[in-house]
Parts: structure tokens; sequence; C-alpha cells
């Protein structure tokens, strides 16, 4: 490296570390290399997937995003909402999880996944992140989590549940209780009482790859997997190699609609992610850039048979609480996986599912954030109905539908407030300034009326009612405020005409005042150039005055 300072040509990513802070980052890499061998195995069983696709996500695809990505925070990989929108998308595609086919397409997914990402980088689409509410992410993100927990629940269980409906999968849960193997459940309530243990205490240190390690260790020396504690058996050896998956082309179209998905959610919790660190570190980010890089990251992965790649809000707080400022730790972490599958694979079999579980299953419990939906029930009832209904369509109506029901609400809300603009009736005061005031008259006669929003098709007939109210016999002028007035659309622009022409067939001047130079424009393009304009609202005032002393 020149100058202690990595070279210029190198992705954004990687910038700003110097030869003193290289031990830092290469020790926050092996740290997340910790944190990314339990889980990522958990996830990709999440997935429906085998073991070694979540670890391959560890190699080429994260290495392939650290090298291109401009945060150099945001860690991606298999995540908790990633692998559920893609255990329950291909499900409805592939009945059987696990089988020949079902994993064929999972790794077409990330590809079809990797084209989706790379059409939002050329569209420039990384703006529509601010387009998805937190209402609607607090609430996706946490019926995510709740699916999840489901499946683990019945992991740490050891019980089989056959029931595909949400509740029904619930009661049949509850049912099988007292067939429980009780050896799973030792181990899975072992491995997540150890992680929340060390998190308090020693929060530093890998408690998954810890505990895992123990309880493994436990249960291989009192052979506890003949005794109900199944454990995950053998795992291939050897680093990925390129494999184009075996897809028909409807299978590909069927996969669409899913990619979306999983890049929607990506789009809102990822780049909201690393936009919040790159203000904290003081860095610009490219949201375009990012999309890119999950694009090309995906590529890798599906062509190495990998799980989908997303982000991990989780693990990027774990490096940025590790002092980390760069991706040098995703690169260290491919390496030391690879090294795992390389040469260490064999030791993996001994792993007990239940304690894979119980990683997991902390580890998204955090997805549900409890703090966030007493915050919106406190603040706004609408917005916490919102995460309501999203939180449980995930699990009842399945992701695909949750995330379009999820847009839609979100729609709706946007539309909901527009169309309940704040208004007010103006009266000049101190210094000759005009205020929001209790009086309806500015002056005997005028009503100044302030509308504050653009006038749309959802809001016009709320603007036409209250103009209607203030037109009372005893007015002469009506002026509007359009200081706050950004846009007319076409039906807004029709309800102004038709508004105009009813104050006029009644002997009532209309005016508008502080209207903008692009909103002039805007009204003389609708054939509206025919309105008073004034600079002020103290100036409409001295013109009625006037034009009343000359009555």
């Amino acid at each position: 490296m020149t100058g202690g300072r990595v070279p210029p040509w190198v992705a954004g990513g990687l910038r700003g570390v110097t030869r003193a802070e290289l031990p830092r980052e290469v020790m926050a890499g092996v740290t997340l290399a910790a944190l990314a061998i339990p889980l990522n195995i958990g996830y990709a069983q999440i997935a429906g997937l085998p073991p070694v696709a979540g670890l391959y996500a560890a190699i080429l695809p994260i290495a392939l995003f650290a090298l291109l990505c401009s945060s150099r925070q945001l860690v991606a990989s298999p995540d908790a909402p990633i692998a559920a929108l893609i255990g329950s998308l291909l499900v409805a595609i592939v009945a059987e999880p696990g089988s020949p086919r079902y994993v064929e397409l999972a790794y077409a997914q990330a590809l079809v996944c990797a084209v989706v990402f790379l059409l939002f980088a050329v569209l420039r689409l990384g703006f529509l992140a601010d387009f998805l509410s937190e209402p609607v992410l607090v609430g996706f993100i946490a019926g995510l989590a709740i699916e999840i927990l489901t499946s683990q629940v019945e992991k740490i269980l050891g019980i089989r549940v056959t029931a595909e409906a949400f509740f029904s999968e619930l009661w049949e849960i509850v049912t099988k209780i007292p067939d429980a193997r009780i050896w799973s459940v030792a181990v899975g309530v072992a491995t997540m009482v150890m992680i929340v243990v060390l998190r308090r205490t020693a929060p530093a240190l890998p408690g998954p790859l810890i505990a895992l390690v123990l309880v493994t260790a436990v249960v291989a020396a009192a052979s506890l997997d003949e005794r109900g504690a199944a454990i995950l058996g053998p795992v291939p050896s050897g680093l990925p190699v390129p494999h184009w998956p075996e897809v028909s082309l409807g299978q590909w179209a069927a996969l669409v609609p899913g990619a979306i998905a999983i890049c929607a959610v990506t789009l809102a919790d990822g780049l909201l992610t690393a936009r919040r660190y790159a203000e904290q570190h003081g860095y610009r980010l490219d949201a375009d850039q990012e999309l890119r890089a999950f694009g090309i990251a995906n590529i890798g992965g599906g062509l190495t048979q990998s799980i989908t790649l997303g982000s991990s809000a989780s693990r990027t707080a774990a490096m940025d609480a590790t002092g980390s400022r760069s991706q040098i730790p995703s690169l260290v972490c491919a390496a030391v996986v690879a090294v795992l599958l390389a040469f260490f694979s064999g030791l993996l079999k001994y792993l007990p599912n239940a304690a894979l579980a119980g990683i997991v299953a902390v580890a998204v419990v955090k997805l549900i954030d409890v703090h966030a939906l007493r915050r919106l029930w406190r603040l706004r009832r609408s917005e916490f109905w919102i995460a309501a209904v999203c939180m449980l369509g995930v699990p009842v109506l399945g992701s695909l539908s949750a995330v379009v029901i999820a847009f839609l609400l979100s729609a709706v809300e946007v539309v909901r407030r527009a169309s309940r603009p704040g208004t007010a009736t103006l009266q000049p005061g101190p210094h000759g300034r005009f205020v929001r005031g209790q009086a309806q008259e500015a002056a005997p006669g005028l009503v100044v009326y302030r509308f504050e929003a653009e006038l749309f098709f959802a809001n016009c007939n709320t603007f036409a009612t209250r103009v209607e109210e203030l037109a009372t016999d005893r007015v002469r002028w009506l002026v509007l405020d359009a200081e706050a007035v950004t846009d007319i659309d076409t039906t807004g622009a029709q309800t102004l005409a038709e508004t105009t022409g009813k104050l006029a067939d009644r002997g009532i001047t209309f005016a508008i005042t502080r209207a903008t130079r692009p909103l002039r424009d805007l009204l003389d393009h609708y054939g509206l150039g025919g309105l008073r304009h004034f600079d002020s609202n103290e100036a409409a005032l001295s013109a009625y005055l006037a034009a009343e002393a000359h009555r």
C-alpha cells in the first residue's frame, strides 16, 4: 500500500485504512467469520437449503461485495428476512424444500435477484429506499422473525409439523409439546442461555460460536445425538465450483416476483443501514453503487451454489462495535471460511441442529422491535396498525403477498395524509406580517386562505369544500396563500378553474399570493394565467383596501 493507504483504484469500502489499523481490521474479520459460520448454516436451513449453501455465501459473494461497494460498514450476507423470503417463495413453486429441483431454483433465485439489483442500479433507483416507511419495515421484518422463530421452535423441540397454515402450525406445535425430545430441548435452551449471558457479560466475544463449540463438545462426549439431539451431518469438503442452475424458462420467470420482493427488503433495510453509518462516520454513500455491488455479488453467489446475499444490520453493528472502519473484515471472513471448508469441513457434521436453531432464534428475536411498535402506538396509531397488519400478514398470507400489502399500505397512508393537508386562515400580525389566527377574515370582506400541500386529485375536493365554506355572502375577496403549494396536477387545475369560476359568478374576486415562478408557469400551462397574483399577503391587503375605497 502506498503511503499507508489502500490504492485509489480499490473500491470505496476499503479506503481510509492505515497500516497501523490493519491488525484491528483483521481481528474484526475473524470475529465476523465466527458469527457467520453458525448463522449462515442456520439461515441456509431456514431457506430449505444445504448448510454449505450458507457457507459458500461467505466466500466469493461477500468478497465481491466488499470490493465493489461504497459503504465501509455494511456487511453483506444471508440474513433472517432473506432466508425466510427464499423459503416461503420457493415452497410456492416446489413443494419439497431441500429437493434437487428446489436447490437449483434457489441458485437461480440468486441470479434473478442479481439482475433486478443491476437493473435498479442502472436505472438509479436507490432513492426508492426512502419510500418504504418505518411502520411497514418494522412490521414486515417482525413478521418474518415470527415465521422464523416458529420453524426454530420445531427444531429445538425435535418435532415434525405438517400443517401449512400459520395458526394451524402453531396449534400443532402446542399439541406436540409432550412429544418433544428432551435432549434436543436441553441443547437448544442451553445454547440460547449461553449466548444471552455472553452478550451481557462479554459482548466483545463471539457468543454464538463459543456456545456452539461448547454444546457440540458436550453432545459428542455424551453421545446425545443417539438420544434425540440430531446433528447436522456431513458437509461437503472443498471450495465451491462454478455451476449453472438447471432451471426451465418458465421457472426463471416464476422467480421474478420473489426476486423483486427480496430486492425490496434489501433496498430498504440494507441501504438505510448503510446510510446511517455513512452519516455517522462522515463519508459519502453511493446507493446505486451499493445496488450494483449486491447485483455482482449475487452473480458470484448464483454461479457458486450460494444462497442469495442480502444485508445484515446485526453483523454491521457488530463490526462497527469492534472499531472496524472498512470492508477488510469481510475479506478476512471470506478467507477464514474458505480455509474451513477446504481443510476442516469434517468438524461441521457434529454441530447439533437444536444448537443452530437456538443461535438463529436469539438472532432473529431482536428483529421484533417491540420498542418501535410501542413508540408507534404512542405517537401515531394509524402507523401502528399498518405495522401490525404487515407483521401478521407475513406468516398468514406469505412473504410476497405481505410485501405487496406493505407497499400498498404505504401508498394509501401517503395519499391519506396528503388528502388532509394543513390549512389556515391568516390575519395581519405584528410588523405587518400575516399570521394564523382565530378570525376568519383578514379584513372586513377579505379572507386569506393558506393551503399547505400540492393540489392534486386526492385533496382537491378538500380545497374546493373549504373555499366554499369560507366564501360567505359578506366576502368580496378570497386570497389563496400558495407559498406551500409546490405542484398542481390536472385534476387540481380543473378544480381550481371550477372554484374560481363559481367565485366569479358570485362577484367574489380570487387572487393568489406568494406563488413561486414554477407554480406560475404551471398555471399558465393549464390556461389559468389570468388569475391575479401578488408577491405577498400584505400587497394583496393593500390592493383590496384600495379597491374598497373606490367602490
